[in-house]
């Protein structure tokens, strides 16, 4: 097989086993799922990625800002070592997982424009959830099956946005800046769950309807906004 294929497949490989992973989880996808989605003779998967544990860190590193080149790898690529990629993961997710306008907003007690403070967070959690939505579907849904990586994607980064939105709320609704709502926590995660839904879960729906990126952005800013902020 030449370089050049053995690149392009590679790039398929990819491709279908996020597929797979996002449709199916971890422990369910087996290898020979990925080679028969890929039409190619049993066994032939093991000629880019020597095990699934190898496969799915390709696919985590490739989902990753600075994504994988498949041109500088040798393959078939080696199973990584136990942990290396929670670890890899947990770097990139104390990176790409903070919402720093949400941060800020927490550290200020004087807001000139409450309404246009929302807006900018609630743009910001829509525009890194859509950014990363591949990724993050492949985590979470791969979390259900593995304890360590459930405990740091729900546990942390989840659990950390869903408390940072909660502590916000209840702040600008103390001041009054805000309108009340009937329980602080739930109208958190109904802006999270909300934003979630247009920007990731809304691309996996079996039955979607069809929806133009900046419209569906545009829905949730305008939705979220006019529920929580003045009139």
């Amino acid at each position: 097989m030449s370089r050049r294929l053995a690149i392009e497949r590679l790039d398929d490989l990819i491709e279908t086993a996020t597929n797979l992973f996002i449709q199916k989880g971890y422990r369910r996808t087996q290898m020979a799922d990925v080679t028969q989605a890929m039409g190619l003779s049993p066994g032939a998967v093991y000629r880019y990625v020597e095990s699934k544990e190898a496969l799915f860190d390709l696919v985590v590193r490739a989902a990753a800002p600075l994504g994988v080149t498949p041109a500088d790898l040798t393959l078939p690529l080696p199973t990584p070592p136990p942990g290396a990629t929670l670890e890899f993961l947990r770097q990139v997710l104390q990176q790409e997982g903070r919402f720093p306008t949400l941060e800020a907003a927490l550290t200020r007690t004087i807001v000139d424009a409450p309404r246009a403070e929302l807006e900018r967070i609630i743009r910001e959690l829509y525009t890194i959830t859509a950014r990363h939505h591949r990724g993050i579907k492949v985590v979470e849904r791969s979390a259900l099956d593995w304890p360590d990586l459930a405990a740091l994607w729900f546990g942390g980064v989840r659990g950390r946005l869903i408390d940072q939105c909660t502590r916000y709320l209840t702040l600008r609704t103390s001041q009054r800046l805000l309108r009340p709502v009937p329980d602080v926590p739930a109208a958190a995660r109904l802006i999270i769950e909300t934003t979630a839904f247009f920007a990731l879960h809304r691309h996996y729906d079996p039955y979607p309807t069809a929806l133009d990126d900046t419209i569906a952005e545009e829905t949730v800013v305008d939705a979220l906004v006019n529920a929580y902020a003045m009139k």
